[in-house]
């Protein structure tokens, strides 16, 4: 991913019409395990191994997980910062210490700040099937 443009469209081609803002969608998610959706916000961080997953901004110290259909694409390294809008699936899951640990050490946290994963997280989570960052 570090020699990706640092804007454009990524895996599936994104028509940005239509998408909510990430404050909507857990409006929308209410009673539902999943449902597909386009979604638009800013991306707070991103993978730097390899740029194959990224986070995107909820609210206050809120981030919502975007990983990307069957590993088939990545995004740029530098893409922090940056609108992006997702197009796929969101759903409820729930993520283990052992994966959320894994996670930390992707965006280089340091061992004290892994350490601190103790709990496994239940949250919303987004399979994209395509990112079109601006």
């Amino acid at each position: 991913a570090k020699n990706l443009p640092s804007t454009g469209n990524f895996g599936a081609k994104i028509n940005p019409k239509g998408a909510i803002n990430m404050n909507g969608l857990a409006t929308k998610m209410k009673g539902k395990k999943e449902m597909k959706a386009k979604v638009e916000g800013t991306i707070e961080a991103v993978c730097q191994k390899k740029g194959c997953w990224m986070t995107l901004k909820k609210g206050k110290d809120e981030n919502m997980r975007v990983t990307f259909k069957d590993y088939g694409f990545f995004v740029p390294l530098d893409a922090s910062g940056k609108r992006a809008v997702i197009e796929g699936v969101a759903r409820f899951d729930t993520t283990t210490v052992d994966v959320l640990r894994h996670y930390a050490e992707d965006e280089g946290l340091s061992k004290e700040e892994i350490a601190q994963i103790t709990e496994p997280e239940i949250a919303v989570v987004f399979v994209a099937e395509g990112v079109l960052i601006k």
